[in-house]
């Protein structure tokens, strides 16, 4: 395949990133398969990312994730510097077939706003589309900047005009997928696992009080705010407590941390992240908003760990309710679930994983999307001139 893709990952955090990085990890799984379709990748990220590409592009050596949650004026910057470097890409050269973006908000406003001669853009949106109705409510990116979803019913909830310019959605993946029905059976512990940045949309306030209340114990893996361990958490002292998500979990999560019933391990990554799922009972999503893609969702199933959350989101797309998890509306059932997710086989939670949620799905699918994109784009170019 001749095609060359622009790939914006955006300024916050290197690819692969170093432990927490849900968008840059989701690039660092495409890419990879891309390359294998035969697709030429210019990444643009940070100077730190180490993925193999055919070319970079970076403005800011490092990411520039503590940065992220402090006031607007203080980093209202930082995306506009890096798309800065982006755009002036693009106006240099004239072999990039398609910029697929991955930046939120800024990344689709100026994609679109450079005109009918750039280059086609298709602009993934990971995140919850009720943020931005003044952007999404009133986009006109004509027929060369299109979205796509990372689940059904995250576009089903989407501004019509969003939706007028989706191209339909692509569920995450994992490499922990790739022969996960091959792999022998996981000998299983005694406790529950929260993974993913701690936050009141993930609901790991709920997730704790259960613990003690339905009497399980509850490891809840990964970082608060921008502190990715405990200790760095303490050392950062009462200026912490400017972050909200940092608000939210010495508020709300912290009192139920006793280090037995309910510990907060941190940021955990590769080897560490696996072996915690393979032994844990149970993944947990005490959903508190409409989930849009569920990375962790497809992680645990990889693993052989069945699911039990809150029916939000897209959790119905990726949990099969008694098969490879457990699904309920009511906040206080989800004790009951843990107990009985036991009976949840994991020998189908990794078949459906092997089928549905490896990186070479994902990325033949992006490719047909690239594919609908650039020809879609082409034609309105051909028709005006």
């Amino acid at each position: 395949m001749s095609l060359t893709v622009l790939m914006n990952a955006g300024p916050w955090l290197s690819v692969p990133p170093p432990g927490y990085g849900g968008i840059e990890n989701v690039v660092a799984t495409l890419v990879p398969e891309l390359r294998r379709l035969g697709v030429r990748v210019v990444l643009a990220s940070v100077g730190s990312s180490t993925l193999p590409v055919d070319e970079r592009v970076s403005v800011f050596p490092d990411g520039q994730f503590a940065a992220l949650q402090r006031p607007y004026n203080q980093v209202c910057g930082i995306s506009q510097a890096h798309l800065s470097g982006v755009v002036r890409e693009l106006h240099s050269r004239d072999d990039i077939d398609l910029v697929h973006d991955h930046v939120e908000a800024v990344g689709l406003a100026t994609l679109a706003a450079m005109g009918p001669d750039a280059p086609a853009v298709l602009h993934t949106l990971h995140w919850d589309l009720a943020k931005h109705p003044a952007l999404y409510g009133n986009l006109d990116g004509g027929d060369r900047v299109r979205v796509n979803g990372v689940s059904a019913s995250q576009l089903a909830r989407a501004p019509q005009a969003l939706r007028d310019h989706s191209v339909g959605h692509v569920h995450l993946s994992t490499p922990l997928a790739v022969g996960a029905d091959r792999r022998p059976p996981p000998i299983k512990g005694d406790h529950v696992v929260i993974l993913g940045r701690i936050n009141p949309g993930k609901g790991q306030d709920l997730g704790a009080r259960l613990a003690h209340r339905a009497g399980f114990r509850l490891v809840l893996a990964g970082p608060v705010g921008p502190y990715h361990r405990p200790a760095d958490l303490a050392a950062a002292g009462d200026e912490a407590r400017q972050n909200p998500d940092v608000r939210f979990f010495l508020d709300e999560v912290a009192p139920y941390v006793d280090g037995d019933r309910v510990r907060w391990v941190g940021t955990v990554a590769g080897q560490e992240r696996d072996d915690l799922l393979v032994g844990a009972r149970a993944s947990l999503f005490p959903l508190r908003w409409e989930e849009p893609g569920g990375t962790a969702v497809v992680e645990s199933l990889a693993l052989g760990t069945p699911v039990v959350a809150i029916t939000r989101g897209c959790l119905p797309e990726l949990v099969e309710h008694g098969r490879t998890g457990l699904l309920t509306a009511d906040e206080e059932e989800l004790g009951d679930l843990v107990r009985e997710a036991s009976l949840v086989d994991p020998a189908e939670c990794r078949r459906e994983a092997a089928v549905r949620f490896t990186p070479a799905v994902m990325a033949q699918r992006y490719v047909t999307l690239y594919e609908h994109v650039r020809r879609t784009a082409a034609a309105r170019r051909l028709q005006a001139a």
